[in-house]
């Protein structure tokens, strides 16, 4: 009897084992689980044109997308060409005939069934086939339009926002829907108002200057990029400043019952702003729907060192909440994205919740480019999440390598590799010829597993973003250089590896100051103290304590001036703590009236 209650004891404790097991591995699976579902990273990997004057440089910016006839359509300024896709992950290039495409900023709306082109003072094309590349000259009318936006309200009738200026507004007109010719004088609107509106105020830091710059000379901000959205019977009238190279460049809004007007500044603006973190800017952009019927917004993201018009494109989910606030989400909106219909709640809910490993970790490389006109190309250069600086091998051979040590093992999920086209010599787009790589991964820096294999691959690929097929565990990740475009050097603006480092999550901060510039309401200086275990810290802040929307990505200090906010509004803050592992929110908020 007693030998038999032991089997007993013994089997159940068994049983309680494997059930310990199972649940352990349902636990463990879910953590894996949104390997299951596709992912994207900003910027969207294009095969961007390299811009034929002045120094070698790609360029796509004043981003359009629209849904037509059930797929995406994507325009931007300075292409060879226009892209569609069934999923808004993978693009399909059109290369059309007679279509002005070098141009900025050209307008594209779905009117009385047809895509329409306008683009700028070169006509207004029209197509219900875009997928031919075959449209129709309309309107040869060279109307002077700038940063054109043509919007049909659902009664049918047509108006053209435009305006494009340092010194003239915003405008509208009112336009016949066939002819495309103006029924209406055009109808000033507004101008820049940076006396209020500190993230209007030009320069990377809202300061009415370039940075580094000490002349104390003042730029004028532009204000420009319109776009409207007809949204529960308003109408919403997006525009950008401070302007396209700067960090700061968003989009405010202004809202109307009428599509003429008045229309009413938004205290919550700026609603896209993206001004830190790998690649930064959220201005000039479409908002659009999507199949599920969800707001995203396709914008500009700025580098601007070659040329201040060296930029990409960057999309972030959108929605308006119950009351009528317009939100973009730019939160940590360059880490890994889940792809459109997959999130119920993309809005607030849509990180893969893959964290970045590899930031300011240390690294060495086969070969590094001496500095050129005080311009720096050290290794570290490709882990400090900054897309303005980059590391440069010495030549474009085969074999140069990039390395990463991320310091133990951590689980990878996907990796993003920014090629930075460093000594490049090319205008317009490549022609069978691209990059070819691998990426190889190790637990202990002397057997490699090779995890991504692009070696014959070829494909213009300047932003390479690699959801790898099932979760990988290594500690070091090295590129390996088989082939670099345009006879230019094998260079990397910043080699990015997400997932998770398996650790504990930051504590959080608990306390912090907030204090309101009383002299220019504007600004406001915030500052905490150094917290363990944590990589950077995120400031979140907005209207009310449940709408910090906006946000600053702060590295290597504990301190933020804010220099973007509107006069007589009051902020609600609060701060982040990231690292390798998670994200521990602040739960303590404070108010700056």
């Amino acid at each position: 009897m007693k030998r038999t209650t032991n089997h007993k004891a013994i089997f159940l404790f068994i049983i309680a084992i494997i059930i310990m097991d199972v649940s352990s591995s349902i636990a463990q699976s879910s953590k894996f689980a949104r390997f299951a579902v596709k992912t994207f990273c900003n910027p969207i990997n294009l095969p961007y044109n390299f811009q034929p004057v002045g120094v070698t440089r790609r360029e796509a910016a004043d981003p359009v997308i629209v849904l037509y006839h059930n797929k995406y359509w994507l325009f931007a300024s300075k292409q060879i060409g226009y892209w569609w896709s069934d999923d808004l992950l993978n693009w399909n290039q059109v290369k059309p005939t007679g279509l002005p495409l070098e141009v900025y900023a050209p307008s594209v709306a779905v009117v009385d069934g047809k895509l329409y082109y306008s683009a700028g003072n070169n006509g207004t094309f029209t197509t219900d086939d875009p997928a031919t590349g075959k449209w129709i000259n309309v309107n040869p009318y060279k109307r002077g339009m700038a940063d054109p936006d043509v919007f049909q309200d659902t009664d049918g009738r047509v108006y053209l926002y435009d305006g494009c200026s340092d010194r003239t507004p915003v405008r509208v007109t009112e336009l016949d829907r066939k002819t495309f010719l103006p029924l209406t004088e055009r109808m000033d609107q507004f101008f820049a108002n940076t006396d209020k509106h500190g993230w209007e105020v030009a320069g990377d830091d809202n300061r009415g200057r370039e940075e580094n710059d000490l002349s104390g000379k003042s730029i004028v901000p532009w204000v420009e990029g319109s776009w409207m959205n007809k949204i529960n019977g308003k109408y919403y009238w997006q525009y950008s400043a401070p302007g396209t190279q700067f960090k700061t460049y968003a989009d405010g809004v202004y809202v109307s019952g009428k599509p003429t007007g008045p229309f009413v500044y938004q205290s919550y603006s700026p609603f896209s702003f993206k001004p830190t973190g790998f690649i930064a800017g959220a201005g000039h952009s479409a908002t659009f729907v999507d199949k599920q019927g969800k707001y995203w917004h396709i914008s500009t993201g700025t580098i601007s060192i070659r040329h201040s018009f060296e930029r990409r494109l960057v999309l972030f989910p959108t929605g308006v909440l119950k009351d009528g606030q317009l939100v973009t989400n730019t939160y940590l909106g360059d880490y890994p994205q889940l792809a459109p219909g997959i999130a119920k709640d993309h809005l607030l809910g849509n990180s893969a919740q893959w964290m970045l490993l590899s930031y300011n970790k240390p690294a060495k490389a086969s070969s590094t480019l001496p500095d050129i006109n005080k311009q720096t190309f050290d290794v570290k250069n490709a882990f400090d999440e900054d897309i303005r600086t980059w590391w440069s091998a010495t030549t474009g051979n085969k074999g140069e390598w990039l390395q990463v040590d991320l310091k133990k093992n951590c689980r990878i999920n996907a990796v993003q590799i920014n090629f930075a086209d460093q000594g490049a010599q090319q205008s317009g787009p490549l022609v069978n010829d691209g990059y070819c790589y691998a990426v190889q991964a190790s637990t202990d820096g002397r057997n490699w597993k090779v995890i991504i294999d692009h070696r014959n691959d070829g494909r213009d690929t300047p932003h390479d973003y690699v959801q790898l097929p099932k979760p990988v565990m290594a500690r070091y990740v090295r590129v390996i250089n088989v082939h670099s475009p345009a006879n230019g050097m094998f260079s990397i603006y910043d080699l990015r590896a997400f997932g998770s480092a398996l650790g504990t999550l930051p504590p959080l901060v608990k306390t912090f100051t907030v204090k309101r510039d009383p002299t220019d309401g504007r600004c406001a200086h915030l500052e905490w103290k150094a917290n363990p275990n944590t990589d950077f810290y995120i400031v979140r802040y907005g209207i009310a304590p449940d709408r910090l929307f906006g946000n600053y990505q702060v590295y290597n200090t504990t301190s933020l001036n804010i220099n973007a906010l509107n006069i007589g509004v009051n902020y609600y803050f609060t701060v982040d703590a990231v690292n390798g592992t998670g994200i521990t929110k602040g739960n303590v908020v404070l108010k700056s009236e």
